[in-house]
């Protein structure tokens, strides 16, 4: 048997030297977005940013792929975190692959438009290319336990939409057109990103949700398969895919799971009332 210099010497460097093997980064992307309580945050560009810049800035990457688990949220820190993947995107010169889990609806369907692809399950859920918005009313209730309100404002719509007043159609006419504006926001985004949607616009972008395999159909997605078998499938069996997950949860939240005297009941009710709400975005979906 022949004697091969090179290959004695890549036998002793370390596995990291003696192979070149295409490298993909992997970032989780899970929950809901923006800020759950003030003890749980939820996802935001402050939580995401340095996990996106890692993954983005490691060398000799041949892509970056986001693994999304996301109900929806705030529509400005899905908005500012798909502006900083495809800035980070362009920058590392990299394609961005997009891996849906259970669902990717609303802002977490808009951050999955950052990815030139987007793949999901047949059964994941994917849409939801709307603008809501909830809240109590709490007037009656206010007048059965004897209870005065009083508001002072400066400005007539300082106070719009307070829960314990009735509620006044001048604030909601003001409240619509917000919405669409932020819809208008979307939708464009959702074009320009995605040019080969099928399907009637008013059914797509009327906030409604399909599953994987409609979403296929009407060109929300690009494809079936997870991260592993469709990396693997695009750059080989020897593929290496380093997770990258961002920090959750803020100084405080980090402080108080320290247990220090009188933190632990607090952080307890507000991570159960999170948790609960957390649940519920998810509940709108079946899920």
């Amino acid at each position: 048997m022949p004697f091969r210099p090179l290959a004695a010497l890549r036998a002793l460097l370390p596995e990291r030297w003696a192979r070149r093997y295409p490298v993909v980064p992997v970032v989780r992307l899970s929950g809901a977005i923006g800020a759950v309580s003030p003890l749980r945050a939820g996802l935001s560009l402050g939580a995401c940013a340095p996990a996106l810049e890692r993954a983005f800035g490691m060398k000799g990457i041949r892509a970056v792929a986001l693994v999304i688990n996301s109900p929806g949220g705030s529509a400005a820190q899905s908005h500012l975190i798909h502006r900083r993947i495809r800035a980070l995107a362009a920058e590392a010169g990299v394609p961005v692959l997009a891996f849906v889990e259970d669902v990717a609806a609303s802002g977490g369907y808009m951050i999955a438009c950052a990815a030139d692809e987007i793949f999901c399950d047949p059964s994941s859920l994917v849409g939801s290319i709307g603008v809501v918005s909830a809240g109590f009313g709490f007037t009656g209730l206010i007048e059965r336990l004897g209870v005065e309100r009083r508001v002072h404002t400066a400005g007539k719509a300082k106070a719009m939409l307070d829960p314990f007043r009735p509620e006044n159609p001048d604030d909601v006419a003001r409240l619509k057109t917000i919405q669409a504006d932020v819809q208008a926001m979307f939708t464009e985004l959702v074009t320009s990103r995605r040019p080969g949607l099928k399907g009637d616009p008013d059914d797509l972008f009327s906030g409604a949700v399909w599953t994987g395999r409609q979403g296929l159909a009407l060109g929300l997605v690009d494809g079936h398969g997870d991260v592993r078998s469709v990396l693997r499938a695009r750059f080989g069996e020897t593929v290496k895919l380093p997770l990258v997950e961002p920090v959750r949860g803020g100084l405080l939240a980090r402080l108080l799971r320290r247990r220090e005297p009188g933190a632990v009941g607090l952080a307890a009710v507000e991570g159960a009332l999170a948790v609960l709400d957390e649940r519920a975005a998810f509940a709108r979906y079946g899920l």
